[in-house]
C-alpha cells in the first residue's frame, strides 16, 4: 500500500521531471503534488526549463565525452602533471581554424601565443558540450559557494581567479567545477539566462605573454578566447556572436588584472 503523506524529498522531485522516478513511489508523488500547489507549481517551472535546454542544446546529448574528459585521463593527467600536454597542444594548433579579431581589448595582442593557449579553444567548448545539457548535476559546487568555489578553484590551478558577476545582463551564476586543462587544472563556471540560455567561462594556466581576442565556432556553438596575466580564459555559448560578445565583453572587464596593474 502506498503511503499518500509520506514526505516527498526535494531530491525525488527532481527524479520526477527527469523521469527518473521509481515506479512505486510514482503515485505518492503525484497525490502529494495535488495538495501541494505550490511545489507543483515548481515543478512545472523545472519541466519547462529542462525542456527549454533540451530544445536548444538536445543536439549535443548523444555526442560522445570527449577523452580528455574521461575520469581515466583526469586522473592520469594529475599523474602526469603536464609533461604530455604539449604533443596534444601542438596537435591542437594544426587541428583549429583560428580568426583573429580587433575590438575592445587588442592592446594585450603579441604575435606568439603562450603553449598550450589553442587548445584552451577546443576543452572549452568540449566542456560546453558536455555539461550544458545537465539539468540536475551541470556543476559540482552552486553559485550560492561562490567564496568556497573561488578559494578552491585558485588554489588548484595555482592563480588567484575571479568568478565575474554576470547579472547586470541577465545571467545568474549556476556554479563551477574543476576540469583537466592543456596545462593542469581548470576551472569551469556555468552561467544561466531567463530563458534556459546557458554560457560557460573556462580558466586554465598559460605561458608567459598576453593575447587579443580570438573567436572560433562550430556546431552551432562559439567561444571567444584570450590569455590575459599567465591565465588563459575562453567563454562559451550558442553561436549567436553578438550576444557571446556582449557576455564575454563583461567577463573580461571584470577578470582583466593586466589592465589593474597598468592603472
Amino acid at each position: 500500500m502506498i503511503d499518500r503523506d509520506s514526505l516527498v524529498t526535494e531530491e525525488e522531485l527532481h527524479a520526477l521531471v527527469d523521469g527518473e522516478l521509481s515506479p512505486d513511489r510514482q503515485e505518492a508523488v503525484a497525490a502529494w503534488l495535488a495538495a501541494h500547489p505550490d511545489r507543483a507549481a515548481l515543478v512545472s517551472a523545472w519541466r519547462a526549463q529542462a525542456d527549454a535546454i533540451r530544445a536548444r542544446f538536445g543536439v549535443v546529448v548523444d555526442e560522445p565525452v570527449p577523452s580528455r574528459l574521461r575520469l581515466d585521463q583526469v586522473l592520469r593527467q594529475d599523474r602526469w602533471s603536464g609533461r604530455t600536454w604539449a604533443g596534444m597542444a601542438a596537435a591542437a594548433v594544426i587541428s583549429l581554424m583560428i580568426g583573429g579579431v580587433g575590438g575592445w581589448f587588442a592592446h594585450g595582442a603579441t604575435m606568439g601565443a603562450p603553449a598550450g593557449f589553442e587548445a584552451v579553444a577546443s576543452d572549452a567548448l568540449d566542456a560546453y558540450r558536455l555539461y550544458v545539457v545537465e539539468v540536475r548535476h551541470p556543476v559540482e559546487v552552486p553559485g550560492s559557494e561562490r567564496a568556497h568555489m573561488t578559494q578552491w578553484l585558485s588554489k588548484r590551478l595555482g592563480a588567484e581567479l575571479r568568478i565575474p558577476d554576470l547579472q547586470s545582463i541577465g545571467l545568474k551564476l549556476v556554479g563551477g567545477r574543476l576540469l583537466p586543462g592543456p596545462t593542469g587544472a581548470a576551472a569551469f563556471y556555468m552561467y544561466e539566462g531567463p530563458s534556459g540560455e546557458r554560457y560557460t567561462i573556462y580558466c586554465s594556466k598559460a605561458g608567459e605573454g598576453q593575447t587579443a581576442l580570438r573567436y572560433k565556432s562550430g556546431n552551432g556553438l562559439g567561444a571567444f578566447y584570450w590569455v590575459d596575466d599567465q591565465v588563459a580564459y575562453a567563454v562559451s555559448g550558442p553561436a549567436d556572436r553578438e550576444k557571446l560578445e556582449q557576455v564575454t565583453k563583461s567577463v573580461y572587464e571584470q577578470v582583466d588584472r593586466t589592465g589593474a596593474k597598468r592603472s
